[in-house]
């Protein structure tokens, strides 16, 4: 057995791809349009990790999803927590469980789908405003 991928439903395609192409950093791999059953596939993947990727399902038809705590999360490590969830902030978005211990913090996506962050290697040593700030919401 050998994972595959995971993949997670999402409501708006460009929005998504902002999130996770362009704000996480994620490399699109391939995409795949099905006309006949009305969706899109695109495979993302850090780069060098390509045979770990996440494919977002796109469907064509409205379709509202919820639960996506019942998911769980998805992990990437990141090279410098602070400065990663700086950028995240700065493109507004809320980092739900900030990095306080120096080593993970929570956001989410566009569909609610929780995202862990890891510091990679050791954590790092506390630092404002990240020691101070608060949870925002569930993550």
């Amino acid at each position: 057995m050998r994972y595959l991928h995971t993949m997670v439903r999402i409501s708006d395609l460009e929005q998504s791809l902002r999130f996770y192409r362009d704000l996480l950093g994620l490399k699109e791999l391939r995409r795949r349009e099905d006309d006949k059953g009305r969706y899109t596939l695109i495979f993302l993947a850090p780069a060098g990790q390509e045979d770990t990727p996440i494919e977002l399902t796109y469907n064509w038809d409205p379709e509202e999803y919820s639960g996506g705590r019942n998911f769980g999360h998805l992990a990437y490590e990141v090279d410098d927590i602070y400065a990663f969830c700086k950028m995240l902030m700065d493109a507004g978005v809320t980092i739900n469980r900030p990095p306080r211990d120096g080593r993970m913090a929570f956001v989410r996506s566009p569909d609610n789908i929780s995202i862990e962050i890891l510091q990679k290697g050791a954590a790092l040593a506390p630092a404002e405003p990240w020691s101070s700030m608060p949870n925002t919401g569930k993550w």
